[in-house]
């Protein structure tokens, strides 16, 4: 049995390794430990969207009170409870799945597939607008304090940014979380010292801004009535619910916390949600106590910090000025770095979906460093699109923004109370539980309909039709992969089941001078079967040898720790154990090999010739699928292994056939022509 090694055992483009990094061996025990993340940077690498929100959410709840600014109390203290009850309501949903609670699995298996790709379609989405936003915002910041000659060059900056992000995610989490700690923690700084520092020079005026909340109330009950105090206070708070989008990610991120991950995601999703929820209400407060009002040009945070730091000194020097310039710069960094939740949770995302066939499987592979890298790249370019569709008009894609996360929320929490509903026998305690998930339904059903209504015309209406287009085309790949699946199910039925008895013959000799067949194995499955027999019916009698050779891929549904991939190696180990009883009781001496790895290709290859120094004359067999109909699925969705192998191969002085199995992709009800097929390779296998 092959060990795994890297493609490090060859021959590497040194440029390659030094932009993308050294690859990592998946089998290493170290592994998990090393590119997994504690509890603090967990809150760095995932805790930058929901800090940075603060930028944008406090201020335009706040702008939309108007005159009525005493409602900012209510402002203060609503935003806080629905941080915390959201983030304590996720709290819970991590222990239910320690292995990722993301809005996807939850709806998927509380409440059914179809939810369940509405929520990851919904979540990709969101995770695309997040770093476009995110983008956006902090490139608005920088560009406010540069000359007007140089905007043309604003889009630039922002694609050089995905692309720089895109790179630093593709060298591996821990490594592009490790980079940005300084800048994270640089904002964490900055923004306590200008919070508690507004409170302590304003201490002295809290009893009469006290006095002018009361009258304020007072007076707008008399000219607006509740109904209209209501009313103004729902739409400010909704307009703010930007600032509750990145509490969910620690929930989708758990696969890259360190063990033990609940407890680890649990500490995590404490962390973010105090920080933010200190954060985005110490600011409205600091807004409160220096009755901050809109200037021309200007953040609300820049006018908060200005009024803060403006007359600062220090021994001759204007230490306000550059506590300005260092926080309003810390603030434009961590909108930057919130495009690194997107790039974490995104591609998780989409991993997860296309395990269930929704998206195409190859986003579920792995990559040389141990990253979902179709993932990143596809995230990414879409996010360029993105803010090319939009010309990066931050306001444009802010009100695109936040509809598809508490569209996400609401299945989540929906999944729970139903799951607490149907298990209530189960646990004497159910009420408790599901108080905070109805509590949490509520919030978010309520911001979910005041937002679309709100937005819709807006540009709202942008993002529920990207997000419904993706729904279809989820749906086609999954209509697809599962005809196919529905097509090669009668050739694996009939073929498995041919009738053999291992034990009535003895088991075929070695001979390896004589001509073997090294063939290119998935499973015990139809498919290998059917590339066995068809050697026998095109070369009667020729080879004497065969050798299956396997490799279990390592993608993101394996990579979560040493019992998943242990389980992989057993798996693959009793199929090519079948295999080599199969072939021996057709009279051919078999053996197998097996290989772990993340490169599909490269492991092949190594498999491919270390057979070719034990059987010099061997020559290469695989199966691959051929569909009736081409199409643009078909082409897209499988992937072409048997041919980039046969080049591979090829190059290095080695014979490979590729043995084609017809594919009869029937509409419900028609005569499925390919049991013919199988009927014929039965009694073929038979005789």
């Amino acid at each position: 049995m092959s060990a795994y090694s890297p493609a490090a055992a060859k021959q590497r483009n040194p440029v390659k390794q030094l932009i993308f990094g050294k690859p990592k061996d998946p089998l290493d025990p170290k592994v998990f430990h090393q590119v997994s993340l504690v509890a603090f940077l967990a809150w760095v690498g995932l805790g930058s969207d929901g800090l940075s929100s603060s930028a944008y959410g406090p201020e335009e709840a706040f702008r939309a009170l108007g005159d009525q600014h005493y409602l900012a109390v209510g402002l203060i203290v609503a935003t806080s409870v629905t941080i915390f009850v959201i983030a304590y309501a996720y709290s819970r949903i991590i222990e239910h799945f320690p292995f990722g609670g993301g809005g996807y699995i939850v709806a998927t298996k509380l409440l059914g597939s179809g939810f369940g790709v509405v929520s990851g379609a919904a979540l990709v989405v969101d995770y695309i607008l997040t770093i476009s936003v995110s983008i956006a915002a902090a490139s608005d910041a920088i560009f406010s304090f540069l000359p007007r000659d140089l905007h043309a060059w604003k889009l630039t900056v922002e694609f050089a940014a995905i692309g720089v992000f895109m790179l630093m995610n593709i060298r591996g989490v821990k490594e592009s979380v490790t980079v940005i700690a300084p800048v994270f923690m640089l904002f964490i700084l900055t923004h306590v010292v200008v919070i508690l520092g507004t409170i302590a020079l304003h201490l002295g005026a809290i009893p009469q801004i006290a006095g002018e909340v009361r009258e304020g109330f007072a007076h707008g009950r008399a000219t607006l009535g509740w109904g209209g105090l209501t009313a103004l206070f729902l739409f400010a708070y909704t307009r703010g619910a930007g600032t509750y989008t990145g509490i969910e990610a620690v929930s989708n991120g758990l696969q890259i916390m360190r063990e033990p991950t609940v407890e680890t995601g649990k500490k995590t999703m404490l962390y973010i949600a105090t920080s933010l929820a200190l954060t985005a209400c110490g600011i409205l407060l600091c807004y409160l106590l220096i009755h901050a009002v809109p200037v021309e040009g200007k953040t609300m945070n820049a006018v908060l910090i200005e009024r803060f730091a403006a007359g600062f000194h220090w021994g001759g020097l204007p230490l306000g000025r550059w506590i300005i310039i260092l926080t309003l710069a810390s603030e434009a960094a961590i909108l930057f770095i919130a495009a690194q939740t997107g790039l974490i949770d995104g591609p998780r995302v989409m991993a997860n979906m296309a395990s269930d066939s929704w998206l195409p499987h190859r986003f579920a592979h792995l990559s040389e460093r141990l990253t979902v890298q179709n993932g990143v790249v596809l995230i990414s370019t879409a996010a360029a699109l993105t803010l090319l569709y939009t010309g990066g008009e931050t306001s444009l894609l802010v009100l695109m923004y936040s509809i598809n996360v508490f569209l996400t929320f609401s299945l989540s929490e929906s999944g729970m109370v139903r799951y607490w509903i149907h298990h209530r026998r189960e646990y004497r305690d159910w009420k408790r539980h599901i108080s905070i998930h109805i509590t949490g339904l509520i919030l978010c059903l309520s911001i979910l309909a005041v937002m679309i209504v709100e937005k819709f015309t807006e540009g709202g209406w942008v993002t529920m039709a990207i997000t419904a287009g993706f729904i279809s085309i989820c749906y086609a790949v999954k209509t697809h992969y599962d005809r196919v699946r529905t097509a090669l199910k009668g050739l694996d039925e009939t073929l498995i089941n041919i009738p053999f008895k291992p034990d009535l013959r003895p088991v075929p000799a070695k001979k390896p001078g004589a001509a073997a067949a090294v063939i290119v194995a998935r499973a015990f499955d139809g498919v290998t079967i059917h590339t066995l027999l068809n050697i026998q019916r095109l070369f009667p009698n020729h080879f004497k040898n065969i050798i299956f050779v396997s490799v279990g891929v390592i993608d993101s549904g394996r990579f979560k720790g040493a019992r998943e991939i242990e389980s992989l190696r057993k798996a693959k180990e009793e199929d090519l154990h079948s295999l080599v009883e199969f072939a021996n009781a057709l009279g051919w001496y078999a053996e197998s090999r097996l290989a772990l790895g993340v490169d599909l290709i490269a492991e092949l290859e190594k498999l491919c010739n270390d057979a070719v120094r034990d059987f010099p004359t061997a020559v290469f067999f695989a199966g691959k699928l051929v569909f009736e109909r081409e199409s643009l699925f078909s082409r897209l969705l499988h992937n072409h292994t048997p041919y980039a192998l046969q080049r591979r191969l090829y190059f290095s002085g080695h014979n490979m056939m590729i043995l084609p199995i017809r594919v009869y992709l029937m509409q419900p009800g028609a005569r499925d022509p390919d049991q013919v097929t199988t009927k014929r390779l039965s009694e073929t296998a038979a005789s």
